[in-house]
C-alpha cells in the first residue's frame, strides 16, 4: 500500500516587516523626546484689579513650608487646619480659600492645595502679582 506523506503546512509568521515598523517608531519617539524641554516656569503676574473677598489665606513657601492664617501648619496637617479655619470662621458655604505661592514653589504644592480646597467644597484662587 502506497501511502502518501501529506506536505505539512507550515504555519511561520514572518516577523521583518514587524519589526521594521517598531524601529521606525522607536526612532520617532526618540527624535521628538529630545526636542520637548519643560523649562520651569514663574507663578501667573496680572494686571487684574478684581478683589476677592478671602476667608482664609494658605501661603506655600518654596522650601516646602505651609502656613494657613499666619500659624505655620506641616504639610500632613494642612487640610486638617484649612477645615478648622473655615469652621472657625462660620460662612462655609461662601468661604473663599486665597492660594499665595512665593516664585519659584512647586506647582504641585498649589495643586494640591486647591485638590483640598476642592474635597471641601471650597472656592479658591491663586493670588497673583501685578504686572510691571
Amino acid at each position: 500500500m502506497g501511502l502518501k506523506k501529506r506536505s505539512k503546512v507550515s504555519a511561520e509568521f514572518s516577523m521583518s516587516s514587524l519589526t521594521d515598523i517598531i524601529f521606525l517608531l522607536l526612532i520617532f519617539f526618540m527624535l521628538t523626546s529630545t526636542l520637548v524641554r519643560i523649562q520651569p516656569f514663574e507663578l501667573p503676574k496680572s494686571d487684574s484689579k478684581t478683589v476677592a473677598p478671602t476667608s482664609t489665606v494658605v501661603t506655600i513657601e518654596k522650601d516646602g513650608r505651609f502656613t494657613v492664617n499666619s500659624k505655620e501648619v506641616s504639610s500632613r496637617d494642612l487640610e486638617r487646619a484649612l477645615r478648622q479655619e473655615v469652621r472657625a470662621a462660620g460662612n462655609s458655604e461662601n468661604a473663599v480659600v486665597t492660594i499665595v505661592a512665593e516664585v519659584g514653589t512647586p506647582f504641585d504644592d498649589v495643586v494640591r492645595v486647591m485638590e483640598m480646597a476642592n474635597r471641601l467644597k471650597l472656592n479658591a484662587i491663586i493670588a497673583t502679582q501685578p504686572k510691571t
